[in-house]
């Protein structure tokens, strides 16, 4: 992990140093999502394999399509054998899913779950499932900021500090900065697992995810 700091000319930030030093432990997991990704909706339950089989799952921001504009995008029909198994598995992961009319600019989202899983870790898992529920769920634009500000209120998020590494561009940077890591692992898109320094792009079937699970814990 070579990354350059581009906001302070560090070599390594303290990200990448945690990052370095939780890797020492051949049981942690690296997880980059996005929070419009009907698969790392999905995703959450397989992330939930690993979680029960001892593993220490890092959840990691990547904008998937930084390309959809400020105001968001129509998200067009969902039809098609794709959309039907995409259904049947948040079914059978017991995640209800009900397609939003609009695709938003996850950005600022993604910024703020970073910043509360690095500053108020303790708050993170609930906010992170929050945000995911908020699309696929309760059809919210997690493009405005008072609906990312009010789930935060909602678990005592320290929003004066949360708002300003929103507004000075620290929290937007963290999500960089979990980007450039995840390209150099070779993410090119969401979700993305590194389990045992294996790449896992996309959310195979829960049996493999167990048999990932067993093989790190030395069980397979």
């Amino acid at each position: 992990m070579n990354a350059i700091n581009q906001r302070t000319g560090e070599t390594s930030s303290p990200f990448l140093r945690d990052i370095e030093d939780r890797l020492k432990n051949p049981e942690t997991v690296l997880h980059w999502y996005d929070l419009l990704c009907p698969f790392c909706y999905i995703g959450q339950h397989r992330t939930g394999i690993l979680v029960e089989h001892g593993l220490q799952v890092m959840e990691l921001p990547f904008q998937a399509h930084p390309e959809i504009p400020p105001e968001g995008t129509p998200a067009g029909p969902r039809i098609g054998p794709m959309y039907s198994h995409l259904e049947h598995e948040a079914k059978a992961a017991g995640l209800p899913l009900h397609w939003p009319a609009r695709l938003p600019d996850t950005r600022r989202a993604l910024a703020a779950a970073e910043w509360v899983r690095r500053h108020q870790p303790e708050k993170f898992p609930q906010f992170h499932k929050d945000l995911f529920a908020a699309h696929f769920v309760h059809n919210e634009n997690l493009g405005d900021p008072m609906v990312i500000e009010r789930y935060a209120a909602a678990l005592g998020i320290d929003l004066e500090r949360l708002n300003t590494a929103l507004s000075d561009g620290s929290a937007l940077w963290a999500v960089t900065e979990s980007e450039m890591l995840g390209r150099e692992y070779g993410v090119r898109g969401t979700p993305a697992w590194l389990i045992g320094h294996q790449l896992i792009s996309g959310a195979l079937p829960p049996a493999e995810f167990e048999r990932l699970a067993d093989a790190v814990a030395g069980k397979g």
